[in-house]
Formats: C-alpha cells, structure tokens, sequence
C-alpha cells in the first residue's frame, strides 16, 4: 500500500527562513542604535561637556576633616586567654566641627568601648557584621556628638585574634 502513492508520503514543504534572516537584521539594528544612543549620551547619559564646561576641572572637595579615634583592643567573651577585636577608625566632620569632635573625643573613645565589649562574638564572626557594626557605631557617635556634626565613620582596622 505505502508503494503506491509516493507523493503522498513526501516531506512536508520547507518554512521560509525570511522572518527569522528579518528578525536577526531587526535585532542588530536595534542593538546598534541602543549602543550608540548611549554611548553618545542621549540615553543614560552626559553627551559631553556642556557649553562653558570646557577645561572645568572636577568640582572641589567639601571641607572636611578627619578626626582619628585611638587604637582600641577589646576582649570578646568571658573565656580567658580568649580572643580578642583590634578596632581603629576615623570620624569624618566638616573642619568646622574638628575641635569639637577632638574635644569630646574620650566620650567617643567611651561609648565605642562600651558598644563593642556588649557585642557576641558570633556576631562578629558574621560576613555582614561590619557594615552592621559600623551603622551603630556611627548612631553612637552622632549621639555624643550631637546632631549634624558627625558625616560618617570609617573603619580602618577591624581585626579579631
């Protein structure tokens, strides 16, 4: 039966490839005017520099100062021979406030100490604990310091043995 009609048993006709040959054409023109819209900056972005910009030099630094906080070596746990945290940093004010914050700096040095002896070691031990800790400690410091005059703490040394 199957020898008897051969055309009926041929291949089904073939689909065209033009959407697809369409489709890919249409894709990389699309892709090429995203790249140049904003790689030229119409898009997500500064063309250039702007009429009268020409030869400005990066804006000027706030005035700022850094005001170090001394070494500090807090023991961890209640075990002896435990372990211990190596912390230093530095506050960041505005030079304005620098005395101040030198001034009341063993205030600093105090509510830093305390924080830090009431913190588990296994947080401490946590990936995230830093930025953690380093939040709180700069809440503390705004706190003694009074409000508006601390911009930020940073951490310089944070070491656990």
């Amino acid at each position: 039966m199957s020898d008897a009609h051969p055309e009926a048993q041929a291949a089904p006709p073939k689909r065209s490839k033009l959407p697809l040959i369409l489709g890919l054409l249409m894709m990389i023109g699309l892709g090429g005017g995203g790249f140049y819209a904003v790689y030229s900056g119409l898009i997500l972005g500064h063309a250039g520099p702007a009429e009268g910009e020409v030869g400005k030099g990066p804006d000027a630094l706030p005035e700022i100062a850094f005001v170090p906080i001394e070494p500090m070596v807090v023991s961890l746990g209640t075990e002896p021979g435990g372990r211990y945290l190596h912390f230093t940093g530095q506050i960041e004010v505005e030079k304005a406030h620098e005395a101040d914050m030198k001034l009341i700096m063993p205030r600093v040095t105090d509510v830093l100490n305390g924080y830090l002896r009431a913190v588990e070691v296994r947080d401490l031990e946590d990936p995230t604990a830093l930025s953690r800790l380093r939040a709180q400690m700069l809440r503390r410091v705004q706190m003694v310091s009074g409000e508006g005059r601390v911009r930020d703490l940073l951490v310089t040394e944070f070491v656990i043995n």
